[in-house]
């Protein structure tokens, strides 16, 4: 086997700056790529009843406004922290950040008496708001 001595190979501070380039751009990739999988896990889910109607004899319609930041999945409507005789339609409901929606709940309520209003979002929270039977508020 002959061995070339006309031939160089580069030169040890070369290959030391092609190894730390290479080392910087993989390091830039890797940190792009984990901050892109943690956007859409930060924000902030926040849900406020902005307004209560009630309908008389049937129930109430509220109106949620996702003051958050990030999008909510509204899964349950609850009266006094419960799903007793509340019947609600078109749940799950997707409400994207900075918007807002009407609900309509049937719910056998009285004149006068105390109710907590409160909404279930997918991820196990629960925003709430107290309100009077008969009294529409917001």
């Amino acid at each position: 086997m002959k061995i070339l001595k006309s031939k160089k190979a580069l030169s040890p501070v070369v290959a030391s700056i092609i190894l730390i380039a290479v080392t910087v751009a993989v390091s830039l990739a890797v940190a792009i790529w984990m901050g892109s999988l943690t956007t859409g896990q930060m924000g902030v889910e926040e849900l406020r009843i902005t307004k209560l109607q009630w309908t008389p004899m049937t129930g109430f319609t509220i109106t949620v406004n996702n003051t958050g930041t990030r999008d909510s999945v509204i899964t349950q409507i609850r009266v006094n922290y419960a799903t007793t005789g509340v019947s609600v339609t078109g749940l799950p409901l997707t409400l994207k950040a900075g918007t807002g929606t009407t609900i309509a709940v049937t719910y056998a309520y009285t004149n006068g008496t105390r109710y907590d209003i409160s909404v279930m979002t997918q991820s196990g929270r629960e925003f709430a708001r107290q309100f009077i039977g008969g009294l529409n508020e917001g």
